[in-house]
């Protein structure tokens, strides 16, 4: 699981740009949708300059970038846009937490997307970023993904509502899908887990432990992750009276606060999570606790069947002159059958006792 560390030493200032994630292989690629009810339009591989040519106000404009290393061209969308230094920073610094700003009719949103890594118990972290403006709606993605791959299908196809809605409509779905990712990484590590338990209950590896506690904080990170998600989708509800801000529709509120009731159910699915997690750690314990109890006991048992039996050898032992039963032609053999006789009468006792 990626880390959030912050630069030593970096100097942050508005007019300074620098793209903080671990994608800085990928190339900045443009994505365009034009559409409504009755018309599309897609433009691949396309520059900004194309994006001002090509917007529509009267329809829905979906721009879709794809890398964040030229930073050039994420200035250049800011200036289009006429988007704040600050939010353009937020934009390329991964570090940042899930956070809403709206600020000049400009509703800027980022959010953490997680997905498990397959074979691995880490959890992959993209963070996409929005600006709402004016019926355009730009996407950052720090790489190339198919997290909305259906969603572009809808449109083309004509599918469902999205063409009929607004571009606050399509945040809704866009952040709606991202979300969808939480789902998928929860069920993922609920499926590790419940093979932990089984585990927990059958062996003392200590391994198992660690794994445990590997989960806990893959959980403890997805948690963090969620809580300023629900922040965010909470304050949207705060922007319905207002009658400044109108880059929502009134009609479409409804829609984020489903994705706000999303979140508390995530948030609610992970402490349970978690609540299973201390529960595995509680029976791990208590099943090494419980063997070495019986450990114990089979070592209590066997030295108490042996202390007479040392006792009596060790009377005779002593070799004193005076000891008749030294002389005794039997002795032997009497002594070895009440060692035998004083054995079994423990076993018996022991037995009936259900000391072992």
């Amino acid at each position: 699981m990626r880390k959030i560390k912050y630069k030593k030493g970096r100097k942050v200032q508005p007019s300074f740009f620098d793209y903080t994630g671990s994608h800085k292989s990928v190339d900045t690629e443009i994505q365009m949708f034009v559409y409504d009810t009755d018309d599309i339009t897609e433009y691949e591989q396309i520059n900004v300059s194309n994006i001002e040519k090509n917007v529509d106000l009267t329809k829905v404009n979906w721009v879709n970038i794809h890398g964040l290393n030229d930073v050039e061209v994420i200035k250049s969308i800011g200036n289009y846009l006429k988007v704040d230094n600050f939010m353009l920073g937020d934009i390329l610094n991964t570090t940042k937490r899930t956070k809403l700003e709206e600020y000049h009719e400009i509703l800027f949103f980022n959010i953490k997307s997680l997905l498990p890594i397959e074979n691995s118990d880490n959890i992959s972290v993209e963070q996409i970023s929005f600006i709402l403006k004016n019926g355009i709606l730009v996407s950052f993605q720090e790489k190339r993904s198919d997290f909305f791959t259906h969603l572009r299908e809808r449109i083309r196809t004509h599918s469902g509502i999205v063409r009929d809605k607004k571009a606050d409509y399509l945040l809704y779905l866009l952040l709606d899908a991202i979300m969808e990712n939480f789902y998928i990484t929860i069920e993922n590590e609920e499926d590790r887990v419940e093979t932990l338990i089984d585990e927990s209950k059958t062996s003392t590896n200590p391994a198992i432990l660690e794994q445990i506690e590997k989960h806990r904080d893959n959980f403890n990170f997805l948690k963090r992750s969620i809580i300023p998600l629900r922040d965010s989708l909470y304050s949207i509800k705060s922007m319905k009276d207002d009658i400044v801000f109108n880059a929502i529709e009134t009609s479409n509120y409804t829609f984020f606060v489903r994705l706000h009731q999303k979140s508390l159910e995530l948030l609610e699915q992970i402490e349970y999570d978690l609540t299973s997690l201390d529960s595995a750690s509680n029976f791990y314990f208590s099943t090494q606790t419980h063997k070495m109890n019986e450990v114990m006991k089979t070592l209590t048992v066997v030295s108490v069947f042996f202390m007479p039996l040392t006792f009596i050898v060790g009377v005779y032992g002593m070799n004193f002159d005076n000891m008749p039963e030294l002389h005794w032609e039997y002795g032997y053999f009497i002594i070895l059958g009440c060692m035998l006789l004083l054995l079994v009468t423990m076993i018996i006792y022991f037995k009936k006792r259900k000391w072992y």
